[in-house]
């Protein structure tokens, strides 16, 4: 019953309000962590046998009467699934002790199950339709959840994040209407089959740009991006992790790649565009996030960066590619979760973000400065940890494939984003304890026991590689690479 990913959660959303009124600590996070936890549990152990024989399809049903809408599961959803449960609830179990301070945490985590429900019933979509109503759904509750703590900064980022979204969706809504009308048809595969036997041409050029504006907003692509670095430092940290670990690589990077390569094909135009793209998201963002002092505001160009490692990838079109993109997903939504969750507790510790106002808090806060650091070396590619791989995995793809420019752009962004995370180090965590912090403790136990469970998993990732790869990453890469060897040339474009 793959419903269970979007149901689950939304019911147990329902009910938390009305629990928060008979207890606002215990039972609210008991029940929202559970639900988490069930959730990766079935994705992990239930899923690889559900897709044993094959993709999964569920039709859905309203009072016995089949409706038109249709869920799928298969080697790229679940892995998107296996993602979204784990960092979602390594996110869950930080907010246990985070959201003490904010109050109205049972609202706080049905809005953060409705996210999570819309995420996955993006995942799970079979057609155009579908896909635009779950990505509204995790987009609004998400638009809430930036605003939480009713602040200036945070409403003035929701605001925006929600003007920019509403433009992307409007962009989504008319490339689907169009598309409608070609076709006559909302399916993925009828789509597909659709645009196959109409001369496309023109028009299909048009519908793929607005998806690229629209998917492209989504997901934080420069130069689509305005929305991000307000969003993500003003929303609370358990958000801010699950906004760039997640939700932008869900309703921008996967809708993009499970439309562009397994509905309308990735024709070698569309490939170029989406490595340029790519290219200059991981340049310009990296050189934004070196120049920031606010440690959050850097965390979210090294975001965007990071995406453009992983459209690269995938834009390349390889299945040596795909692979690298998909690995990079992973461990991006890994180590970003780790960083943006560490920065929570140092904020929520010194009441700053200011890097040039820390100083020397790694002896006061002991843990938190190790797990930064593995999620600092993961994101810039230092051998063993798991960013290594993914990024040597997309460069050796880059060059087999005859793009030996982007593999040194690559490597020299690398290089970049291992200098401004040295220097959050320095800044924050190394040197002359600011006597300002002298009374500093480490983080809460579920702040701490969350961070690292995530940095454990960066380290063991980058340790087994292989074993991951073989086990998630190569079914999903499969998927698509299916869709690439099925696409044509044939569209004009």
């Amino acid at each position: 019953m793959i419903i269970l990913f979007i149901v689950l959660p939304l019911i147990v959303a329902g009910l938390l309000p009305i629990i928060g009124k008979v207890s606002r600590r215990v039972l609210p996070d008991a029940l929202a962590n559970a639900t988490l936890l069930a959730l990766l549990v079935y994705a992990v152990v239930a899923g690889r046998g559900l897709i044993a024989d094959g993709p999964v399809l569920q039709q859905l049903s309203w009072l016995g009467e089949a409706v038109n809408v249709r869920l799928a599961l298969d080697g790229f959803s679940l892995f998107m699934l296996m993602a979204v449960s784990l960092v979602g609830l390594a996110a869950g179990l930080f907010s246990i002790d985070y959201m003490e301070h904010y109050g109205a945490k049972a609202n706080f985590y049905a809005l953060y199950l409705v996210m999570i429900a819309g995420m996955n019933g993006l995942i799970l979509a079979t057609d155009l339709f579908s896909v635009y109503v779950f990505l509204e759904v995790a987009a609004i509750a998400s638009y809430a959840l930036v605003a939480f703590g009713l602040g200036r900064d945070e409403l003035e980022a929701a605001f925006k994040y929600l003007m920019l979204s509403v433009v992307a969706s409007a962009f989504l809504v008319v490339g689907i209407a169009v598309i409608f009308g070609l076709t006559g048809q909302l399916d993925f595969a009828a789509v597909a089959a659709g645009l196959k036997e109409v001369n496309a041409g023109p028009v299909l050029g048009l519908v793929t740009a607005f998806f690229l504006l629209g998917f492209g907003l989504k997901a934080a692509l420069v130069p689509f991006h305005a929305w991000l670095p307000d969003a993500h430092p003003s929303a609370p940290a358990p958000i801010s992790a699950v906004l760039s670990g997640l939700l932008i690589k869900v309703s921008g990077v996967y809708a993009l790649t499970r439309i562009f390569i397994n509905v309308f094909g990735l024709t070698p135009a569309l490939s170029a565009v989406l490595m340029a793209l790519g290219a200059v998201s991981i340049v310009v963002a990296a050189l934004l996030a070196l120049g920031q002092k606010d440690m959050k505001r850097m965390l979210a160009y090294s975001s965007i960066s990071q995406v453009g490692y992983i459209v690269l990838g995938l834009g390349i079109g390889t299945p040596l590619g795909i692979a690298g993109g998909l690995f990079h997903l992973f461990n991006h939504a890994l180590a970003k979760g780790l960083l943006f969750l560490t920065s929570g507790s140092v904020q929520q510790a010194t009441g700053t973000r200011d890097m040039d106002e820390m100083g020397g808090l790694a002896k006061r806060m002991p843990v938190t400065a190790v797990t930064n650091l593995i999620g600092s070396l993961s994101i810039a590619g230092v051998p063993p940890l798991n960013g290594f791989w993914s990024k040597l995995i997309i460069i050796v793809a880059l060059v087999q494939a005859g793009h030996p420019v982007y593999a040194v752009i690559a490597v020299l962004a690398s290089v970049l984003t291992l200098w401004y995370y040295l220097l959050m180090q320095r800044k924050a965590f190394f040197g002359k304890l600011n006597e300002k912090w002298a009374a500093v403790k480490e983080a809460p136990f579920w702040m701490t026991a969350a961070v690292v469970l995530l940095a454990l998993l960066c380290v063991g990732v980058g340790i087994l590689f292989s074993s991951t790869v073989t086990t998630w990453i190569q079914p999903a890469a499969d998927i698509l690479a299916d869709g690439v060897h099925a696409a044509t040339g044939s569209w004009g474009f």
